[in-house]
């Protein structure tokens, strides 16, 4: 009796060392949410100051929305990626 009970612990315990880590992937991202801001609207040639003003300011609105929203959008996704991957590991 004492023998089949250490033959069952014995099986046990060594099957929970056989088994493998699972393997883990963290997704990519859309390659359209990687995407940079598109270029900036050129000056045309024109002897009007408020043409050219008026092109400066639709630039740096259209810029600096585009930037922060990709720039934070990257960063998150970043740092997510870094959180999973190192996720379990020891320092």
């Amino acid at each position: 009796m004492k023998k089949s009970i250490v033959l069952v612990a014995a099986l046990l315990l060594s099957g929970c060392a056989t088994i493998d880590p699972v393997n883990r992937h963290f997704p990519d991202a859309v390659a359209e949410l990687m995407v940079r801001c598109p270029d900036l609207k050129q000056i045309t040639p024109t002897n009007k100051l408020s043409d050219v003003v008026g092109t400066v300011v639709d630039n740096y609105g259209q810029y600096h929305v585009c930037q922060n929203k990709n720039d934070r959008w990257i960063e998150w996704y970043n740092k997510q990626r870094d959180n999973f991957n190192n996720a379990g590991k020891k320092k």
